[in-house]
């Protein structure tokens, strides 16, 4: 989904006019009673030279424009339809036993789900890359850009987790920080003061298909947010997508918001106690069909709250299906190492194997790091892998050498083909 991004020109901010409603009856009320968004007229002050604007560019940026004025959530109450209760609750329990399950497994299974799921998060805003380049950008061995961002969204799941169970002010700003520090650290963790939208012209936001508030409205809205997030008397997977709905609403950032309140759904998981152990790759199955997922953030801002949580919880069982037939590739990759390697049982390169699954493509210092051996044993440990064609070098250099583990790759390549399969319905 295109994000909305800064423009050409400003808000005055102090001149407001008054609120129109985008809901001044019950008729476009969801029955549930969700209030929609409401709209509110802007004055707009164009920073662009008149002279490369025409007659009607020049009429309609010196008109008012609407701003939604989403409603306060806290206290309201989520009455959802029977099935869409029942669908959550399905999607809830796998999501429970999936978590349980790749705790298990001998292989860092936890480490594998959350690049994925950044990955896939990354691809929704159109940011795409092989599992080869996102592990050789992990490693700083690689110079492509997607890469980079998304291993900046792997970085921002880490910092969520690292912040604790807990959607505050201070986790979403590091979330967000980690997310831009390198690509834009001019607004990396910083709310917006600028407008922002999307579609329509490029030089205002006036007829813009979605105009977020106005970003004086962003601290208060995103402290409703907070403590909305605390709530516990709303089920879980609905708690989760209602939160990213709104999220995805107030926009509070000039870019990042998908990627980081996607990060936002995995933080109320954990706090509710639905997933303890790994990251379920929610992400990538909501990229079976972007366009519903897209829909049903428009609905929610018409106060249909169904569609979302209807949503979120088919992305999370196909994303719990997507996960188990890539933790069953990842075993048949260790098994099959297990008539490769010849070495002792409890030599470095058995160690090294393991690593492999979390770090796909490897050089020797990450590996003498990974094992806490000296660089030697490092270098004697790959030299064994490639031996037993587990790794072979990315390239015939023979300074800073970097070696990969084709079989891994491949399967994460596969997850996410199987994640990218367009769906027209469940």
């Amino acid at each position: 989904m295109p994000q909305p991004r800064q423009r050409s020109g400003s808000p005055t901010g102090v001149q407001r006019v008054p609120v129109r409603h985008a809901a001044p009856d019950d008729s476009l009320r969801a029955p549930g009673g969700w209030p929609a968004v409401d709209l509110e007229e802007r004055e707009w002050t164009s920073t662009l030279d008149e002279g490369h604007l025409d007659v009607y560019q020049r009429i309609r940026m010196s008109r008012p424009y609407k701003a939604a004025v989403p409603p306060v959530i806290t206290p309201l109450d989520a009455r959802l339809a029977p099935e869409t209760i029942g669908l959550q609750e399905q999607a809830v329990s796998e999501v429970i036993r999936f978590d349980a399950e790749m705790a298990t497994l001998p292989v860092p299974m936890p480490a594998i789900l959350l690049r994925t799921e950044s990955a896939s998060s990354s691809q929704i805003e159109h940011l795409t890359s092989n599992a080869r380049n996102i592990a050789l950008a992990e490693l700083g061995a690689g110079n492509k850009e997607d890469a980079e961002l998304i291993v900046a969204d792997v970085r921002a799941m880490r910092a969520a987790m690292d912040a604790g169970d807990r959607v505050d002010t201070a986790a979403i700003l590091a979330i967000h920080r980690c997310l831009l520090a390198q690509s834009d650290p001019d607004v990396a963790g910083q709310w917006r003061r600028e407008q922002v939208w999307v579609g329509s012209s490029a030089l205002s936001p006036h007829d813009a298909d979605f105009v977020p508030p106005h970003y004086d409205r962003v601290p208060e809205l995103i402290d409703d947010l907070v403590t909305f997030s605390r709530r516990t008397d709303i089920p879980v997977l609905a708690h989760a997508a209602l939160l990213h709905a709104q999220f995805e609403t107030i926009h509070p950032f000039t870019d990042g918001n998908g990627r980081t309140g996607r990060v936002l759904v995995h933080t109320v998981l954990r706090a509710r106690g639905v997933t303890r152990h790994t990251t379920v790759p929610v992400s990538a199955g909501l990229l079976r069909s972007p366009d519903r997922y897209f829909f049903a953030l428009t609905a929610y801002r018409a106060g249909d709250v169904d569609p979302i949580v209807q949503e979120m919880s088919h992305a999370a069982l196909a994303a719990v299906a997507n996960g188990r037939q890539l933790a069953r590739d990842v075993m048949e990759t260790r098994e099959a190492w297990r008539g490769q390697i010849t070495a002792r049982s409890d030599s470095s390169a058995w160690k090294l194997a393991d690593v492999l699954f979390s770090q796909p493509v490897i050089n020797a210092d990450r590996a003498a790091i990974e094992l806490k051996v000296s660089a030697r044993a490092a270098r004697s440990a790959i030299d064994t892998l490639v031996a037993a064609d587990v790794l072979t070098p990315t390239s015939d250099a023979r300074r800073n050498r970097v070696w990969q583990a084709p079989r891994v790759l491949a399967s994460i390549d596969a997850f996410a083909r199987r994640a990218g399969r367009r769906t027209t319905g469940w």
